[in-house]
C-alpha cells in the first residue's frame, strides 16, 4: 500500500507542477482538480482519513470556486464541509494540517485571484506537505515542495509582469 501511495503522489507531483507554472487563474484551478484525486487517493493508501477527504472537499471546493468566484454562501458551506470531514475521520492532532490547509484553500479560492490567490495557496501547500510529513509520503512531501517552489516562481513572473504592463489587471493571454 505504501509503495502505490508512493507512486500516486508522484503522479499528483507533475500535475501539481503543470498547474502552478500556468499564469492563468483557470488553467491552474483545472490542473488541480487532477492533481487533487491522485492526493485524495494517495492519503487514502496511506489510511489518513481526514486528509483524504478534506482532499475530496477541496476538488468540490476547486469546481465551486472557477465557477462562483467570490460567492460567500458557498464559501460557508465549504468550511462547514471541512469542518464537519475533519470531525468525522479525525484521528490525531496530525489532522489539524489538513485542516488548516482546507481552510486556507477555500479562503484563497473563493476571495482572490492572481498572487493574493497563490501567496494563500502558498500557505495551503505547506500545511499539506506538514500533514504528507508527518505520515511519512515521501512522494507528496517532495511534491507540496516542488509546488511551493513553482507557486513561488510563478508569483515572481506575475510580478515582473504586472509591472511591465502596470495597466492591465491580468497578464495577456499566452505569457
Amino acid at each position: 500500500m505504501e509503495l502505490a501511495g508512493q507512486l500516486v503522489s508522484l503522479t499528483a507531483l507533475v500535475l501539481c507542477l503543470i498547474a502552478f507554472a500556468s499564469k492563468q487563474d483557470q488553467r491552474l484551478m483545472v490542473w488541480l482538480l487532477a492533481a487533487n484525486v491522485a492526493f485524495a487517493l494517495q492519503f487514502a493508501l496511506f489510511q489518513s482519513w481526514t486528509a483524504s477527504v478534506l482532499t475530496l472537499i477541496v476538488i468540490l471546493r476547486i469546481i465551486l470556486a472557477r465557477r462562483y468566484p467570490g460567492n460567500l454562501w458557498l464559501l460557508g458551506v465549504i468550511l462547514v464541509l471541512n469542518m464537519a470531514g475533519a470531525w468525522v475521520t479525525w484521528q490525531s492532532w496530525h489532522d489539524l494540517f489538513a485542516l488548516l490547509a482546507g481552510t486556507l484553500g477555500t479562503l484563497g479560492m473563493f476571495l482572490l485571484r492572481g498572487i493574493p490567490m497563490r501567496l494563500m495557496l502558498g500557505a495551503a501547500a505547506l500545511c499539506w506537505m506538514t500533514s504528507n510529513i508527518l505520515i511519512g509520503s515521501v512522494g507528496a512531501t517532495l511534491a507540496e515542495g516542488l509546488v511551493l517552489v513553482t507557486n513561488a516562481i510563478t508569483i515572481w513572473r506575475l510580478h515582473r509582469l504586472k509591472q511591465q504592463y502596470p495597466d492591465l489587471g491580468h497578464p495577456p493571454a499566452g505569457s
